[in-house]
């Protein structure tokens, strides 16, 4: 979902969908995973480097965060017993840093589902290619 499909040049993914922001993408993970099966779903959500990361809008990121918040109980409601879902990011884009550029040598790691829990500070993003093998293995 968002631009995926072209972060991986459309190699291994089944399904390709355009969103034009935030709010978007959240409303059609929600719709997927309902009718969703067994597999991988990987959403971009691209408003906060974009939108407000690199803009340096600080109220727009944090209003992000919150609305982001608020739909975590609902997805989290569509999942079935055995599924992971997973917030995290390729990078920061701090809005209240200096300039425009990438920032941040720490990015969030939560998950939710079966292995609730999970977060904090984690030693490599391989955390996340290693869950997703799990939890497809099971």
């Amino acid at each position: 979902m968002g631009k995926i499909g072209d972060i991986f040049n459309g190699r291994g993914v089944s399904e390709s969908l355009r969103v034009a922001d935030n709010e978007e993408a959240l409303a059609r993970t929600a719709s997927l995973l309902e009718r969703a099966g067994r597999g991988l779903v990987f959403v971009n959500l691209n408003d906060f480097d974009t939108k407000f990361g690199h803009r340096r809008d600080v109220r727009g990121y944090a209003e992000a965060l919150e609305r982001l918040d608020r739909r975590i109980p609902e997805l989290e409601a569509l999942l079935q017993p055995d599924d992971v879902l997973i917030f995290t990011a390729d990078h920061g884009c701090d809005p209240t840093a200096p300039g425009t550029d990438h920032t941040r040598e720490y990015v969030p790691y939560l998950e939710v589902g079966s292995r609730r829990g999970v977060g904090g500070t984690v030693n490599g993003l391989d955390i996340v290619s290693r869950t997703v093998l799990e939890t497809l293995a099971s």
